[in-house]
């Protein structure tokens, strides 16, 4: 097979269609070219008539801008992504996007383009792949082997997330990871010795890893350092790869000009000139090469038939393995009724603490539940206890040790989600969730079904004082689409918003929970968790206020309301536990939880903005706060913000009263 010839048709197809959508970014797929055709067509395995393969070979390209190398490689691999699709490339509703997105484009393994992620998820793909080979290998029916591949620019390495995750990498020892730095230098302001001078060699072989270096122009080079990396079981190897970004263009090559921007007919011209394609023919692929997608198919169905030969014969010698295989893989949840009911009435205890004990029922229940925090276990109350630690000597456990590493904790846990198999947790303070935005966001935006303990909710953090006291992340996690919010107001409802999470499979989950006990709410008859809020509290018929809130603050309104309420004046207490989930409820349940035209006030211990949109038909006021807090004891400092019964009561009085 002529991998140069194929590289040179990429080149070509690339240019083509940066320049017919006049946007994108042609300068590293012209560079990465050689390094793209070795991988698809000589060192993968990988079966492009069916891109979900358990035992594939997985492919992360990081610098998601470079997303016409990946297309023409998938084109060209036989994957379902026509000529067609490339000449639509980055055209509204197109199999093309701009970058590459997770769910819209057989063959991509992960959502890329915010440098960095794609690096931690691969390392997330790699642990995945060690977990999967520990539980279902067994001596001579290795079901589980295969290799990640993530190819990363300058970019990538500069964002802090890949030094997370990379330095986690070495840590574990993930000897199937492998990394090519495509170092070609530049960045769009120009060349990185603007920026950055460091020896990635010297910071990766600091981290653990195996270091090696070629010309990334030279295929043959690029043969040899996969196979050595591929030999190494005992550490990551990073690649680094001289390259020229646009390389083959004739005045473009090696500049910031063709990072981000169309070459130009007449550069183009001389590109293909040089490459020896026909300058006359745009999207042009040889005749030679017109049945390569069919002979990678052909290729790929041969490689998973005799996988599914050796599966055959593992799952006959090991049905109870084989059963568990499917199951994880499906997505197949037992009944977990039996956790909904882990706490009495009398029960007055921390949400973070009954987040606990619920998460180690529901691990008896969901053996490939597995997660861990950002060195904050104990506190968050998120480890699984008699589960065992994953080290870099022992994959058989259910906890990890993240370190103090959020970012790269929230891109880890996508690529793991993405491996398959497992469903996930993360945990950490909700004041440090700000770390971990953009890996959230991407959950979302892919419906990764990751879930998140994020404790130490509010003001009553105490003595730590403002920064670490949270005041706008709740209402700012509840802005992210597609990102489930529960903040429960008492054990029970702890335990209900667990269930919720594991249950949901297209879309992250967050858990917001106290540190300070929080008393057993005393609930209605028919009371309905699954919609997001119900009606907790009415005594009188005549309804004069509805109170809205969760978490902490539900419990406070229960008191203002028995403060308050008279005759003439009922007041109904709503939990909110999940306000997007009551958002998303038919108008009629709405309304016959909060009446139409019944005032409304919404109580937040923090930024709370987003609850005008509680109650469209009548009066919100929001009592909230807009400020950071204080260091203090807990309840001293909820008094100084003005969360106390008397205050609120105060506040109903002359505002909705008057």
């Amino acid at each position: 097979m002529d991998l140069q010839r194929i590289a040179h048709v990429i080149r070509g197809l690339a240019a083509d269609a940066v320049q017919k959508a006049n946007s994108g970014h042609p300068g590293a797929p012209l560079g990465l070219a050689d390094i793209g055709s070795v991988l698809y067509f000589d060192t993968l395995k990988h079966n492009p008539a069916n891109s979900s393969w358990p035992n594939r070979d997985r492919f992360v390209l990081s610098g998601g801008h470079g997303s016409m190398l990946l297309y023409s490689l998938l084109h060209l691999s036989g994957y379902q992504v026509s000529l067609d699709d490339l000449k639509e490339f980055r055209q509204l509703g197109s199999n093309t996007p701009g970058h590459p997105e997770y769910g819209d484009t057989d063959g991509v393994e992960t959502t890329t383009g915010p440098l960095g992620q794609g690096i931690a998820n691969a390392v997330g793909m790699a642990i995945g792949e060690k977990l999967a080979a520990t539980r279902f290998n067994r001596p001579g029916l290795e079901v589980v082997n295969h290799y990640t591949y993530v190819l990363a620019g300058d970019g990538d390495l500069m964002e802090g997330v890949s030094a997370e995750a990379s330095s986690l990498a070495g840590h574990l020892k993930l000897g199937k990871l492998i990394m090519i730095y495509d170092s070609n230098a530049i960045t769009i302001e120009g060349g990185t010795e603007l920026a950055f001078s460091e020896s990635v060699k010297g910071r990766y072989e600091a981290y653990g890893w195996q270091v090696l270096e070629v010309d990334g122009h030279s295929i043959p080079e690029v043969q040899q350092a996969l196979r050595e990396a591929q030999q190494n079981q005992d550490q990551p190897t990073l690649i680094i790869a001289r390259t020229q970004i646009a390389k083959g263009a004739p005045t473009k090559v090696g500049t910031s000009a063709s990072h981000g921007a169309p070459l130009g007919a007449e550069e183009i011209v001389g590109l293909k000139n040089a490459l020896g394609l026909p300058t006359d023919q745009d999207f042009y692929v040889p005749e030679e090469l017109k049945n390569l997608p069919e002979l990678m198919k052909q290729k790929g169905q041969g490689l998973e038939e005799e996988w599914n030969t050796l599966f055959a014969t593992w799952a006959k010698e090991n049905p109870q393995l084989a059963e568990e295989w499917n199951t994880w893989l499906d997505g197949t949840l037992p009944n977990l009724d039996e956790v909904l009911h882990l706490f009495g009435p009398d029960t007055n205890i921390a949400t973070r603490v009954a987040s606990g004990q619920e998460l180690n029922a529901l691990a008896k229940l969901v053996p490939n539940l597995v997660g861990g925090s950002a060195d904050l276990a104990p506190s968050n109350n998120s480890f699984l206890h008699g589960e065992g630690i994953i080290n870099p000597q022992d994959f058989s456990g259910r906890n990890f040790s993240f370190g103090v590493r959020e970012h790269g904790m929230g891109g880890i846990l996508n690529g793991l989600a993405l491996y398959g198999h497992y469903r996930v947790f993360g945990a950490t303070f909700l004041v440090f969730s700000d770390y971990m935005r953009p890996s959230i966001r991407l959950a979302a935006l892919m419906k990764l079904p990751v879930i998140y303990i994020f404790t130490h909710d509010s003001a009553y953090v105490g003595e730590d004082g403002p920064t670490h006291q949270p005041m706008e992340q709740t209402e700012s996690l509840r802005l992210i689409p597609n990102l489930r919010v529960f903040r429960p107001a008492d054990a029970e409802e702890t335990a209900w918003s667990w269930v919720e999470a594991v249950k949901r499979k297209n879309g992250p989950t967050a858990l917001v929970l106290t540190r300070q006990n929080l008393p057993m709410l005393e609930k209605p008859k028919n009371w309905d968790f699954t919609r997001g809020g119900y009606v907790l509290r009415q005594e009188q018929e005549e309804l004069g206020l509805v109170m809205a809130a969760s978490g902490s603050e539900v419990s406070l309104a229960v008191q203002v309301a028995e403060k308050l309420e008279e005759k003439g004046f009922g007041i109904r207490v709503v939990s909110v536990p999940s306000r997007e989930l009551y958002l998303s409820q038919d108008p009629m349940y709405q309304a016959k939880v909060i009446p139409e035209q019944v005032p409304v006030l919404a109580l937040e211990l923090g930024v709370g903005t987003g609850w005008h949109a509680i109650h469209p038909h009548g009066p919100v006021h929001v009592y909230d706060l807009n400020r950071f807090g204080a260091s203090g004891p807990g309840a001293q400092v909820a008094e100084l913000l003005g969360f106390t019964v008397d205050a609120v009561a105060k506040y109903i009085q002359k505002t909705v009263r008057k």
